[in-house]
C-alpha cells in the first residue's frame, strides 16, 4: 500500500472521512468500517450509515442516518449502542420502533393549561344556563392562570404554582380568587379523568389549600346587597307607581313576587296562568336548576292586565326590542331616577325575607319556599318535599297588601 492510500485509510477510520474522499473510494456498494458498520452508497449516489446483524439467523440492516447528517465518528458511537442492546437481547430496531411509538404517545398525552382549559369549557358551555359564563371563565383564566402556568404541560401543574396564581388575589380580591381556584379545579379534574395528569388536584381547598390560605370569611366581610327596610316598602311602592314604564312595571312585579332579577326579566306569557293564577318559572331559568311556582297576589294580577294591553310579543316586560327582554341596568336606570341609587333589585328579596321573620307567623320553611331556596341541611331536604304552595298563596298576598300600607297604617300581623 502506498503512502497516499494508507494516509486515506488513516483518515477514514479517524472518522475524518469526506465526501469528496468516499467518491474516490467508490460510486456505489457497501463499504465497511468493521464490527458490522457500512457505508452504504446508493444507486443514485446517496449515501448513508447502516449496521448490518443476524438476528435468529436473519440478517438486519439497522440504518444510523445519512453521511451528510452523521460523521463517521457519530456513526460508530450509533453502532455500539445498538451492539450493546444486541448483547442484551434487544433488536435495535424493535427498540427504535418501540421508541417512536412513545414518543408519539407522549405527544398525544401532552397539552398545556391554556388547551386543557379550551377544551373544559367547550365541552361544558352548553349545559350552562348563562352563555356569558364560557367569557367569563376564559377572561379569568386568560388575566391570571395563563401568564404563570398557561403554556405548561397540564401534568407540571403543581401547588406551588397554583398558589404562586391564588395568593396575590386571595386578600385583595377574594370573591375572584374563589371563583378562579374553583375553575382551576375543575380543569385540572377534567385533565386528571381525560388522562392528561395523574396524582391530587393542586387546586382543591379542603385539606390542602386551606392550609396555606387563610379562610375567606377572614379576609374579608359578607357584602349584602342593598336593600330597603320593610317599614319603607309602602311608600316606596307608592313612588314606584307613579313612574309610567316597562321597567318600572318590572320592578313592582320583582318585588311582588320575591323573584331574582333574571327570572323577572325573562319571564314569558306562556309561563304564566292567569286562571289559576300562577306563574311556573322553568327549571332551566332557576337558580337552584328545579322549576318554581309563583302564587301570584291580586296586585299582581292587577300589574299582568296592564301588561296585556301593551302586549307586543312573548315577553311580558320586553325591551326596545320586542324579541329580547329588559336588560339588568333597566331596573338600576328606574332605582336611580327615583334617587334610590344605593338599593339594587336583588336587595328587595332581603327585605321580604326580613319581612316574614318579624311581621309574620309564617314558618321559615314556608318563607324560604317563597325565595325558591333550596334546603342546606340534606337530612330535612330528604323529608320536606312540600313546596308549601297553598300557604305561598296566602303569604304572597300578605306581602302584597302590606306593601301597598303606608307606615302609619303598618300593624304587624303577629298582634293582628
Amino acid at each position: 500500500m502506498d503512502a497516499t492510500r494508507e494516509a486515506k485509510r488513516d483518515r477514514y477510520t479517524a472518522g475524518k472521512l469526506t465526501a469528496n474522499a468516499v467518491k474516490r473510494i467508490a460510486k456505489r456498494g457497501m463499504h465497511g468500517d468493521g464490527f458490522g458498520l457500512y457505508l452504504q452508497v446508493a444507486e443514485g449516489g446517496s449515501k448513508s450509515w447502516v449496521l448490518r446483524y443476524k438476528l435468529d439467523g436473519t440478517p438486519r440492516h439497522f440504518g444510523l442516518g445519512p453521511l451528510h447528517a452523521v460523521t463517521l465518528a457519530q456513526a460508530r458511537i450509533l453502532a455500539a449502542d445498538a451492539r450493546r442492546l444486541l448483547l442484551d437481547g434487544h433488536d435495535p430496531i424493535a427498540a427504535r420502533h418501540a421508541a417512536r411509538a412513545a414518543a408519539r404517545l407522549a405527544n398525544v398525552h401532552t397539552m398545556t393549561f391554556d388547551q386543557c382549559a379550551e377544551a373544559y369549557i367547550a365541552a361544558h358551555k352548553s349545559g350552562w344556563k348563562n352563555p356569558k359564563h364560557a367569557g367569563q371563565w376564559s377572561a379569568t383564566l386568560k388575566t391570571y392562570a395563563s401568564p404563570v402556568f398557561g403554556a405548561l404541560p397540564v401534568a407540571a401543574i403543581d401547588t406551588g404554582l397554583v398558589v404562586r396564581v391564588i395568593e396575590p388575589l386571595w386578600t385583595k380580591k377574594p370573591e375572584t380568587a374563589t371563583r378562579l381556584r374553583g375553575r382551576i379545579e375543575s380543569i385540572l379534574d377534567w385533565s386528571r379523568v381525560r388522562g392528561y395528569r395523574t396524582g391530587e388536584n393542586p387546586a382543591r381547598w379542603k385539606g390542602h389549600l386551606d392550609h396555606l390560605l387563610p379562610a375567606r370569611n377572614k379576609v374579608q366581610k359578607v357584602e349584602h346587597h342593598a336593600a330597603l327596610p320593610y317599614a319603607e316598602i309602602g311608600s316606596f311602592m307608592i313612588e314606584l307607581r307613579q313612574v309610567d314604564s316597562v321597567p318600572a312595571r318590572a320592578l313592582e312585579w320583582m318585588i311582588l313576587t320575591a323573584t331574582r332579577t333574571s327570572e323577572t326579566l325573562n319571564a314569558t306569557w306562556s309561563e304564566i296562568d292567569l286562571d289559576d293564577a300562577t306563574w311556573t318559572i322553568p327549571a332551566a331559568r332557576m337558580k337552584g336548576g328545579k322549576a318554581h311556582r309563583v302564587p301570584l297576589s291580586a296586585a299582581a294580577l292587577s300589574l299582568l292586565k296592564g301588561m296585556q294591553e301593551i302586549r307586543t310579543g312573548d315577553y311580558v316586560f320586553p325591551g326596545r326590542n320586542d324579541k329580547k327582554p329588559l336588560s339588568n341596568m333597566a331596573l338600576l336606570m328606574v332605582l336611580r331616577r327615583m334617587k334610590h341609587g344605593d338599593l339594587t333589585g336583588h336587595g328587595f328579596r332581603s327585605t321580604f325575607r326580613v319581612w316574614c321573620a318579624e311581621q309574620t307567623n309564617f314558618p321559615s320553611e314556608v318563607a324560604e319556599a317563597a325565595l325558591a331556596h333550596s334546603v342546606s341541611d340534606k337530612v330535612i331536604a330528604a323529608y320536606v318535599r312540600t313546596t308549601f304552595f297553598d300557604r305561598r298563596r296566602k303569604l304572597m298576598q300578605a306581602w302584597a297588601q302590606f306593601t301597598s300600607q303606608l307606615p302609619a297604617d303598618v300593624v304587624p300581623m303577629r298582634s293582628a
